[in-house]
């Protein structure tokens, strides 16, 4: 392919690698300024992360939280954009290197492409794990569960179904949230043929408590909820293995697999390895060292903002650091053409929330009292619509979430494509009533024997007192 080089302009040129929300925010801050734009990013679309989780368990659609990165020029002439990964950077010349034998030339450079997946080593968690960072994640949870349960709808319970969340942050923790309200709520309805009893929500988490960063009240609050939803909370409990049919987990010494259908890898994030190759200082967890004003140290025209950034004051990696970033830089490189200064960057903690289920949440939110249960959530649900991008998704995310949270009677899962499923034997189809009667034998039958077990256990010498 032939190599391709942005033409030189008269105006600056500010490259933004990074179409999240630190780097849309640098755009639009960006609007009025004399300068050229071009944003690059390896997807042609943002993706809303923090409702990624609603994606996975059938609640909205991919496109709900996806919004067209060139769409962006509707409001906005300044700017174009390219799709590409950036594969190398040379800080002298000024130069950005793509895959693809593509360069673009800068004057200003803002790294805004965020963080990935960190495994810690853990064996097989990478191969046999499936994250929640991107689209494609979410679709293949969701995906693999309807898989699972039409595969037990035809060929029976033979054993339990188990969905394993790896991490007790906001988003393993909404995760198994809404995947015990699937299973309580409407699997009733949908999958009348299966024994909801045999589906098992799994929360693992390594600290004694699970949202971390919140108050203790708070923490204890999301615990109370996850177990009145029936989550299987395993707390002090770290996971030394991930196979392709479950976990390895170890607890006050002692290691036990649970075999799972599912692993959703929720815990932890770190640097793209490509950031290896860009020539940049880099901190904990691969991080970019940046300044008081997110320029990245010792690299002329250079800034990182959001999560890829570490400055002297490290900041959580949520949105509102990457827009508050965003803006910063690109004040301060409006100043730097006008030949002015500005103030060092400042966080400003707006506060940090996270739902369990319906009408459970807990927030922080600055100014504001310590808040669980319905009212935060309600905030919770307004404050995710309206941070969405595009009056299409924030439409289509109200109507799916009013769908699923205000109508008690709908339980019109959003699916995709699952395998055919090939019987294991000669099945016949019966009417319910008669399979919820033969449940209920079965049912009996194993109470009975339980029963006379533990009778004849109590009459054995020795175990008598």
């Amino acid at each position: 392919m032939a190599s391709t080089t942005a033409p030189t302009r008269n105006r600056p040129h500010v490259v933004i690698v990074g179409g999240g929300f630190g780097g849309l925010a640098a755009v639009r801050k960006l609007k009025r300024a004399d300068v050229d734009i071009t944003l690059i990013d390896r997807h042609t679309y943002n993706t809303f992360q923090p409702l990624l989780y609603q994606v996975a368990t059938a609640s909205l659609n991919p496109g709900d939280i996806t919004w067209f990165l060139r769409a962006i020029r509707a409001k906005q002439t300044n700017v174009r954009f390219v799709k590409g990964i950036v594969t190398h950077v040379d800080h002298a010349s000024k130069t950005l290197s793509l895959h693809g034998d593509i360069s673009v030339t800068y004057d200003h450079v803002i790294f805004a492409n965020g963080v990935t997946t960190n495994y810690f080593g853990t064996p097989g968690a990478e191969e046999h794990g499936v994250p929640l960072y991107k689209r494609s994640d979410a679709l293949k949870v969701r995906d693999r569960m309807f898989a699972n349960l039409e595969e037990f709808a035809i060929n029976g319970q033979e054993s339990d179904l188990r969905l394993v969340v790896v991490g007790g942050g906001a988003t393993g923790v909404e995760t198994a949230g809404a995947f015990a309200e699937f299973r309580n709520n409407d699997m009733p309805t949908t999958y009348p043929e299966l024994d909801r009893g045999r589906i098992h929500i799994t929360l693992l988490e390594m600290a004694p408590h699970v949202l971390g960063p919140f108050d203790e009240k708070l923490r204890d609050y999301a615990r109370r909820s996850l177990e009145k939803r029936e989550v299987d909370l395993r707390l002090n409990t770290a996971v030394k293995e991930v196979r392709e049919d479950g976990v390895l987990v170890e607890h006050d010494g002692h290691e036990e697999f649970l075999e799972a259908g599912i692993v959703v890898w929720a815990t932890g994030v770190t640097a793209h390895p490509t950031v290896l190759d860009w020539d940049v200082p880099q901190g904990r967890g691969g991080r970019i060292e940046v300044d008081e004003h997110q320029r990245v140290k010792d690299r002329d025209g250079a800034f990182a903002i959001g999560d890829i950034s570490i400055g002297p004051d490290a900041l959580p990696q949520l949105a509102q650091p990457a827009i508050q970033g965003g803006k910063h830089v690109a004040k301060v490189i409006k100043a730097d053409l006008k030949g002015t200064t500005v103030k060092p960057f400042k966080y400003s903690d707006k506060g940090t929330m996270a739902t369990i289920g319906k009408a459970s949440a807990v927030a922080e939110i600055a100014h504001l009292p310590k808040l669980k249960g319905f009212l935060a959530w309600i905030i919770w649900v307004g404050l995710h619509i309206a941070t969405l991008l595009g009056n299409r998704n924030r439409l289509a995310t109200m109507i799916n979430l009013s769908s699923k949270y205000l109508f008690s009677g709908s339980h019109n899962a959003i699916v995709g494509e699952t395998p055919y499923v090939v019987s294991k034997h000669k099945v016949t189809i019966t009417p319910l009533e008669k399979q919820r009667a033969e449940r209920r034998i079965l049912e009996r039958r194993a109470a009975s024997r339980s029963s006379s077990r533990e009778r004849q256990s109590s009459k054995r010498p020795g175990l008598a007192d």
